[in-house]
């Protein structure tokens, strides 16, 4: 489900820019910007949420051993020009971008990571996956809690390949992949 726009910033579309983006009101939902297009979504689920903490925690811990980039989630504030302005869920940055402390600096995402809600959905299987392939993020994750699945993107393909077992991510410079299993990822809360 997309949330209404509010009424002052509707009656500016419909199109949008950074600037009108960073006049919106600071509540629960997530308003993000693809190509002009508004993204206007509202706070996750507990299970969307679950899932997120799962994957920073492993991305995290394999970033320690391999310091090849930083992961951050959101709310964010990455932005490529006047017309995109994305929340990725999860995203790893290089090292240089994260010293900076400054989102002006978040120009090269490393991977991607979406949780998928009915809320996101077509935003992130279409609109935000275009938007991140024309940035050549080279991974780029779709995760599909209800059909316990991943979806694999990378920048030229047309279709995901699809992780039901185990989905790996192998970053420039680090020794071995991240390796994170889907049963273990999707178990219930113990």
């Amino acid at each position: 489900m997309v949330m209404p726009i509010p009424v002052a910033i509707r009656a500016r579309g419909p199109y949008y820019t950074v600037d009108i983006l960073d006049e919106l009101p600071a509540d629960t939902s997530r308003y993000e910007l693809v190509h002009g297009e508004l993204l206007v979504t509202p706070a996750p689920t507990f299970w969307h949420q679950e899932l997120a903490a799962r994957l920073f925690r492993q991305v995290d811990r394999y970033l320690e051993r391999y310091p090849v980039g930083h992961v951050m989630f959101s709310p964010a504030d990455v932005r490529w020009g006047r017309e995109t302005g994305v929340q990725p869920d999860l995203f790893v940055i290089p090292r240089a971008a994260a010293r900076s402390m400054d989102w002006r600096a978040v120009r090269e995402l490393l991977l991607v990571i979406e949780v998928l809600s009915p809320a996101t959905a077509r935003a992130d299987r279409f609109t935000k996956r275009r938007r991140y392939q024309e940035a050549a993020v080279p991974w780029y994750w779709i995760v599909d809690p209800d059909a316990r699945a991943v979806e694999v993107w990378t920048p030229m393909a047309t279709t995901p390949t699809i992780e039901r077992e185990q989905v790996s991510w192998e970053p420039s410079g680090a020794p071995e992949p991240l390796v994170i299993g889907l049963d273990a990822l999707f178990r219930p809360v113990e």
